[in-house]
């Protein structure tokens, strides 16, 4: 097959690579050998070294498996950028299990799904999160529950601090008696001498990343460690800037998310890097981090660095360390990358990818053209077409529109017990996105649009017809519909049109109420519009498409 993007690799940069067949738990323990008295993990002022990891690691695995857990076993993880996130991670690899990680903006319906979806029995939570878990615990198969908080890997200091912090009042916590609830810091301490090494193929699933693909409720693609393996090695080969025990990389991205997963976590431990963990963004704490840590690699989205040039105070801290930046998840807009890489002096490297490739598939190139609008080139053994939108077969020509399919060993083995949607999806090896794209003579590739409706928001998947049924349980809602539109900063805001049951009166505030009760955040819509009737098909279709143009027609 031609490759006409291979012209524009470095010569750092191969066509073809060698995979080592390796869990990914070898990622940690190889870099642990070779960097042990580096820095892997900076959280809240406190350091833990390589050689330090590597042993919690293996703590916590004992730990899991005095517990029960074993090879193929799923482990909800609900925990936000922490030490224990990574500890827990790594450790689930290292037995053999499937990490499911759970995003701690969820509402208990969203909580109560992908556990009894992915068939976990075991919920490693920050104490903060677990409340939702507890009020859904009836509709789930858990049988243990590990809880730790914040403060357990924060230095002695901010450790007798913490509570003056903590928000006042407590959240309802329901239990049940036939859970065995243990802390994480038990956890660590209670395993046995010695575990058993469990047999790990390259073919065995890893993560059950939940993705809505392209069609369809919630799915977990199933990524094997050949996939995360294999996209590790992608991503430090096409980033063959990155100075191997040398770089401090930001983890402000969610590591529950496979962006940060994949670009933060894995791509650190892989090359002996420091990540510098944050929990939140706010702009003086983002700032003070990279100053005082003197960041050199920041991937992030485009509302965060906009956000940052923004900032009122920016002048007053030096960033100038950032030497490298990648950007995911929506289009970057050409002067806020500007602005940025005047602000740091480094550069911002557009991409691509999507959870069900591990994710990245796409990137510009480090020393190379950066096109502005491109996500970029396939990286190394990633092959990809354009095929026609109405056959789904038919390679059109460049500078056409038309899906983009992906082949390459990131790619998932499928959905989670579901077979028809991964036939769907999976074609002949090709991965099918939803995604309209085309290529360039140069092969370059651009995200035009998606054949789907859904929406992606602050760098996450958002599925409108979740937000309908959600909005259609309020009693005085007789129609709905959400939409996407635009937005600088998010990539996408959420627009719900509705029609108001006769009779009924009802204002902004009670339905964008009830929403915040049964919807994360991010799923929030950012306004409401109220009609007569939607537009709809001869079949009852809601034309999402119509409200569409006619929200950009009134959008500012």
């Amino acid at each position: 097959m031609e490759r006409p993007w291979e012209r524009h690799y470095t010569d750092t940069v191969p066509g073809t690579l060698v995979y080592p067949h390796i869990p990914i738990d070898h990622l940690l323990s190889n870099t642990a050998k070779a960097f042990p008295e580096n820095s892997a993990l900076i959280f809240g002022g406190m350091s833990i070294t390589y050689q330090e990891l590597d042993r919690l690691v293996d703590r916590c695995a004992q730990g899991l498996f005095t517990l029960g857990i074993r090879k193929g076993d799923r482990v909800a993880l609900l925990l936000p950028n922490c030490p224990q996130m990574v500890i827990a991670f790594y450790s689930v690899f290292r037995l053999g299990a499937i990490a499911v990680p759970l995003n701690p903006q969820y509402q208990e319906r969203e909580l109560a799904y992908q556990i009894e979806n992915s068939g976990a029995e075991t919920l490693i939570a920050l104490d903060m999160l677990y409340p939702p878990v507890s009020a859904v615990l009836d509709r789930t198969n858990l049988k243990r529950c590990v809880i730790t908080s914040i403060k357990d890997f924060l230095p002695p200091l901010k450790k007798m601090l913490y509570p003056l912090f903590q928000k006042s009042g407590r959240q309802k916590v329901t239990e049940r008696k036939d859970i065995k609830r243990v802390t994480f810091r038990d956890l660590l301490s209670d395993g046995p001498a010695t575990m058993p090494a469990p047999d790990i193929s390259s073919g065995d699933v890893a993560i059950l990343q939940y993705s809505g693909g392209t069609t369809g409720v919630s799915k977990g693609a199933a990524l094997t460690h050949g996939n995360i393996v294999s996209n590790t090695h992608q991503t430090v080969s096409w980033y063959s800037i990155i100075r191997r025990g040398q770089e401090v990389i930001l983890g402000l991205l969610p590591l529950f998310h496979t962006y940060g997963i994949a670009v933060c976590m894995n791509l650190a431990i892989a090359t002996g890097s420091c990540m510098v963990l944050i929990p939140r963004f706010a702009q003086k704490e983002l700032l003070k981090a990279i100053e005082e840590y003197r960041v050199t690699f920041f991937p992030g989205i485009p509302g965060i660095y906009a956000a940052l040039n923004n900032y009122k105070d920016i002048g007053k801290w030096d960033i100038s360390s950032v030497n490298y930046c990648v950007s995911g998840s929506a289009p970057l807009p050409l002067a806020v990358s500007e602005k940025f890489e005047q602000l740091t002096g480094g550069i911002i490297l557009e991409g691509f990818g999507l959870t069900e490739a591990s994710p990245v598939t796409h990137s510009n190139p480090v020393h190379r053209e950066r096109k502005i609008g491109s996500i970029g080139l396939p990286l190394a053994d990633t092959e990809c077409k354009i095929v026609s939108l109405e056959d789904e077969v038919t390679e059109v020509a460049p500078g056409e529109a038309g899906e983009l399919c992906i082949k390459g060993p990131q790619v998932m083995q499928g959905y989670w017990n579901m077979p028809s949607e991964t036939a769907l999806a999976l074609r002949d090896g090709w991965l099918y996105t939803g995604d309209v794209a085309r290529i360039d003579e140069d092969g370059y590739f651009y995200i035009i649009d998606r054949k789907k409706d859904m929406i992606i928001s602050e760098g996450f998947n958002v599925y409108p017809n979740e937000i309908d049924e959600v909005v259609l349980q309020h009693p005085k809602v007789s129609d709905a519909a959400a939409i996407g539109v635009p937005d600088r900063l998010r990539g996408e805001k959420v627009i719900l049109y509705l029609v108001v049951k006769e009779g009924e009166d009802l204002q902004q505030d009670e339905i964008l109420g009830f929403c915040r009760e049964h919807l994360a955040k991010y799923k929030i819509p950012r306004k409401v519009e109220f009609k007569k009737e939607l537009p709809k098909t001869s079949v009852g279709k809601v034309l999402r498409r119509v409200l569409r143009e006619e929200a950009l027609t009134t959008e500012d």
